[in-house]
């Protein structure tokens, strides 16, 4: 018998990488060679200090239930990082520690929109924006990410679509799919048009240690908008602990009480052993991320050179995250076609560019944070499915 679901289930979605990466899995049980480029996930090791902090965390009994909203001490540290990283005072009862990034973005839909509140959104962007808002019972807007300005927003246009009904706007610099990055100047913009209604912005800024040309910017460090933002941001990209499950919020106090209650009643807490591990992370050494991030460049450069030198393939650079956003309209196909082709026969994953939404037909998503021999054999394998450009 099915079970009676509820109505908002037929609007939860999903990502399609998972897709992917399961029938990627089920060929390679076959007997076929796949090269893993869907999945958003650094191929380096956790840094082994960090993996020695949850160790000695399992072993020294950090196993129990922990405070809601996180360790104290963690909490200070990440107040204390984003303090540094953004320019702005941050207090430790203004973080909210969840397990990883993505239950902060949730929480804080849940929080702040009601049925029929209008939530501005990436066209292409990070799936499950969409799919939280309409859950939610939010109307999506979306505004439009222009190639010709390196897949970054426009603030003209954030601004023109900005109404009385607008309760929450989604930023997301860098960006997932497109590797777009706003600039500081393009966030003040913004900042000026959000400040002249009503809205809260929602900035997920987990790429933000992987920018290739200039710094990152965070909208939170524009005046007067740390009192109506949530930043999410978290452990899994730079300290590559996808499998931890650690990220953190930083919000004002009642909404991280907000964020707070809805955790307690959702998740109850983050692993206590994780946490430790997280807080190592934040009080050790940057090197590692450094370095990972400066191979991401000499990987970026390089695969993006070969896309660009397969027929029907036109890839601009992206100035951050580690995904290559290229246009395959010249291939003939469109992205669900071009994906499913490079997949079942050239034995490459990769994410058609509509997973992120209709915008991006006509393009197709691969994750560079795989070996540059991975990447090099993607190339070949696409100019022997193509031919070369």
């Amino acid at each position: 018998m099915e079970p009676p679901f509820a109505r908002r289930m037929a609007v939860l979605g999903t990502e399609t990488a998972f897709d992917v990466l399961a029938r990627a899995l089920a060929l390679e049980a076959q007997g076929r060679s796949v090269l893993h480029l869907e999945m958003g996930e650094p191929d380096f090791p956790t840094p082994g200090f960090v993996v020695e902090a949850g160790v000695e965390a399992l072993r020294g009994g950090w196993t129990r239930y922990g405070p809601a909203a996180g360790q104290a001490d963690l909490r200070a540290a990440v107040a204390a990082r984003v303090a540094s990283t953004r320019g702005v005072p941050v207090d430790p009862d203004e973080v909210v520690v969840a397990p990883g990034a993505k239950p902060i973005l949730f929480h804080a839909i849940l929080a702040l929109v009601e049925e029929g509140d209008e939530i501005l959104l990436p066209l292409v962007g990070f799936p499950i924006y969409e799919s939280m808002a309409r859950f939610a019972g939010g109307t999506c807007v979306f505004y439009d990410l222009p190639e010709e300005r390196g897949f970054s927003p426009d603030p003209a246009r954030i601004a023109s679509l900005l109404t009385p009904r607008t309760k929450l706007l989604v930023l997301n610099s860098p960006g997932n799919p497109c590797g777009g990055v706003s600039t500081a100047q393009d966030l003040e913009r913004i900042a000026e048009a959000v400040r002249a209604t009503r809205a809260w912005v929602l900035s997920d800024e987990i790429y933000a240690d992987f920018v290739y040309e200039g710094g990152h910017a965070s909208i939170l460090s524009c005046a007067g908008m740390k009192e109506r933002t949530v930043l999410a941001d978290g452990f899994s990209k730079s300290w590559s602990m996808t499998g931890w499950r650690a990220g953190w919020g930083v919000m004002p106090v009642e909404m991280a009480r907000a964020v707070t209650r809805l955790q307690i009643n959702a998740t109850s807490s983050t692993a206590s052993f994780t946490q430790r591990a997280g807080l190592a992370a934040l009080r050790g050494p940057r090197e590692p991320v450094e370095r990972m991030v400066a191979e991401f460049r000499v990987r970026r450069d390089a695969f993006v050179a070969g896309l660009n030198r397969v027929r029907g393939f036109r890839c601009l650079p992206p100035r951050g995250a580690f995904y290559a956003f290229p246009s395959v309209r010249g291939t003939g196909f469109d992205s669900k076609e071009v994906a499913s082709r490079i997949l079942e026969e050239a034995g490459v994953a990769c994410v058609a560019g509509t997973a992120f939404g209709a915008g991006g037909e006509g393009f197709v998503r691969f994750s560079f944070a795989a070996s540059r021999e991975s990447l090099q054999e993607a190339v070949e394998r696409l100019q022997g499915l193509f031919g070369k450009g």
